[in-house]
């Protein structure tokens, strides 16, 4: 009873999203700005972009409509991904730590882990034995300090091997002594003891916030993100609407992960691609998969 009562409710949720759907297209409401998660999202599986989402970016161009990164990427990976000749407008990166402004080249908006929190937090991670990374301030953050906790994490070790030229042990027996841009925690699997450390973290330290995100290494390992607060997809696009005074009504974005969730929380048409975690696709809008150009596919339907 209670599974079919689940998906009345969800089956009503997406009438009435599409109806919402349907009433902004009749009364032609205006986009002014579309932002779009990376991995997952406006990427295809091995990194490449397709031409149609190459298109749309170039019709949005046209219609004056801001075109928006929202990664969790640091600025040099996104960088690496995506070229000067693919006409995105602003990278929100690092999960909104920083905001670029890629027209004028330069960095518009940062927020840092105070030297405190950083301190505090790290003796948190290190009397809790747990493996993580700590990534230096914006915007120099594809640079990090490492600890290895006493049990071995073969995904630590994975992702360590991306980092290792940019990395250096965490100091021992002193303190860090600067500001940094996040933790990175890596764990098996368990989302109970993700939820207690969640817990803990948040009461604790009430500067910071954790985020969940999956393995980019689909390993199904949990990866905790520690952040100022104020840090979210959600607010570095807000920045950007702030900064051209667009209301929320005329935004979209577009995500596929939990790290996503502030930014589909804020825009005012906001999407899950195929790919996504089920659990997140009865909150809103669908759209195709990764692989199938999903940002074009769904941008267009608003052009």
């Amino acid at each position: 009873m209670r599974c079919l009562q689940g998906k009345l409710i969800q089956n009503k949720i997406v009438v009435v999203r599409k109806k919402m759907l349907d009433e902004m297209v009749n009364n032609n409401r205006v986009l002014k700005l579309v932002a779009t998660d990376l991995d997952g999202t406006f990427l295809r599986n091995d990194k490449s972009i397709s031409k149609e989402n190459i298109d749309t970016l170039h019709s949005l161009g046209e219609k004056g409509i801001l075109r928006v990164i929202a990664t969790g990427r640091n600025l040099k990976k996104t960088m690496e991904v995506v070229s000067d000749d693919v006409p995105f407008d602003y990278i929100v990166f690092s999960s909104g730590a920083g905001v670029y402004d890629r027209r004028n080249e330069k960095l518009v908006y940062h927020q840092n882990l105070s030297r405190d929190a950083v301190q505090r937090l790290s003796e948190f991670l290190i009397v809790n034995d747990l493996n993580f990374h700590l990534f230096k301030p914006v915007p120099d953050n594809y640079m990090c300090w490492y600890h290895r906790g006493t049990v071995p994490c073969a995904e630590f070790e994975n992702y360590f091997s991306y980092l290792q030229a940019h990395s250096e042990p965490l100091p021992e027996g002193k303190p860090v002594d600067s500001e940094a841009c996040q933790f990175l925690v890596v764990f098996p699997n368990n989302l109970e003891r993700f939820l207690k450390l969640k817990d803990d973290i948040e009461s604790q330290f009430l500067e910071v916030k954790v985020v969940r995100t999956s393995s980019p290494l689909e390993t199904g390992y949990i990866w905790m993100e520690i952040f100022h607060r104020s840090v979210s997809k959600g607010n570095g696009v807000k920045f950007v609407c702030d900064s051209y005074q667009i209301e929320h009504e005329h935004t979209l974005g577009i995500g596929n992960d939990f790290n996503d969730l502030d930014l589909l929380e804020f825009t005012n048409y906001s999407y899950i691609v195929a790919n996504g975690p089920e659990e997140l696709k009865h909150r809103f809008l669908l759209a195709q998969s990764n692989e199938e150009s999903a940002f074009a596919l769904t941008v267009e339907k608003y052009l």
